[in-house]
């Protein structure tokens, strides 16, 4: 025994007499009122991609493409006006079809392009709303709302009247 904890022997106990703690015993992390806060929080909030820095994105892809030619032309021991004027030619053409740069999706994506995973989560939620048929304005527990409910239903009979006023 030590400290007045454990066996004072462990003849017939079956056990060496040495108290081990219960690793198998799990501790309750939140509170019972933490965990209830939890249901009332609602959807996570979708953080829209930032415009501008996927536009960088793109930019810097032409850039990197410019390079890649400079470096071609300059291992072929071209002039270096004429490697300026392809190089040039090239970024035009490319700044000109800004938007059909393609930025990497999905799995290509690195973890610290935040706003490139934003675009895919973006695409993604859009995709499986169109799969799902669910309306561009659908607000989540509207069907709950007796008053909602009420007041389209209201809107529903007017617009059948008026179609049936109209067809007569």
């Amino acid at each position: 025994m030590y400290n007045g904890i454990g066996l004072t022997t462990p003849r017939g106990s079956g056990t060496n007499g040495y108290v081990v703690r219960n690793l198998s015993h799990l501790r309750v992390r939140d509170p019972m009122s933490e965990r209830a806060a939890e249901f009332d929080r609602g959807a996570p909030t979708f953080r829209e991609p930032d415009q501008g820095i996927l536009e960088h994105e793109r930019k810097r892809k032409i850039e990197v493409a410019c390079l890649q030619l400079q470096l071609e032309l300059e291992d072929q021991e071209i002039p270096q006006d004429e490697i300026d004027k392809q190089v040039d030619a090239l970024r035009e053409k490319l700044l000109a079809n800004l938007a059909s740069v393609k930025l990497p999706s999905g799995k290509n994506l690195k973890s610290s392009d935040t706003h490139g995973i934003a675009l895919a989560k973006k695409s993604e939620l859009s995709n499986m709303a169109r799969a799902l048929g669910t309306s561009s304005n659908y607000v989540e527990g509207a069907a709950f709302d007796r008053e909602k409910q009420e007041e389209l239903k209201k809107q529903r009979l007017q617009e059948r009247a008026a179609r049936d006023a109209e067809r007569e």
